[in-house]
């Protein structure tokens, strides 16, 4: 059974850092897509960083280049994401999507988790001014 847990979170000041984890299990093979989502008020939802756990390619939203950055442990099953300069434009609910990935799929992981990715809960990022 697939499962998609995330955890970090919370409030801070703008200028501040926080950090996500995600943790995806269940899944056939160890390789896979996992990045992070945020809701946009008024559009679909937004790719923010994306990883491909066995290459470890990665991609990110221009807004957050520069000041998120994405990682994983392999061993745990599990991406984070480091967010500092944080803005009060970050304050978001954040999603973690998961899907299994294949060789030849690190440069499509955009692809693959815009399509019908595994979701985690969500959480929820505040950012004060």
């Amino acid at each position: 059974q697939v499962r998609v847990v995330e955890s970090g979170g919370g409030s801070v000041q703008a200028g501040g850092s926080l950090r996500l984890s995600c943790t995806a299990s269940g899944y056939k093979y160890m390789s896979k897509c996992m990045g992070w989502f945020r809701d946009v008020p008024g559009k679909e939802r937004e790719a923010v960083a994306i990883i491909n756990t066995d290459v470890g390619t990665t991609n990110y939203a221009d807004s957050v280049k520069g000041r998120f950055s994405i990682s994983r442990d392999n061993s745990q099953n599990t991406v984070y994401l480091q967010m500092n300069s944080l803005e009060p434009e970050d304050t978001r609910m954040y999603y973690c999507a998961a899907a299994q990935a294949y060789i030849g799929d690190d440069l499509r992981c955009l692809a693959i988790l815009s399509d019908t990715p595994d979701w985690g809960q969500g959480t929820q990022v505040t950012v004060s001014s």
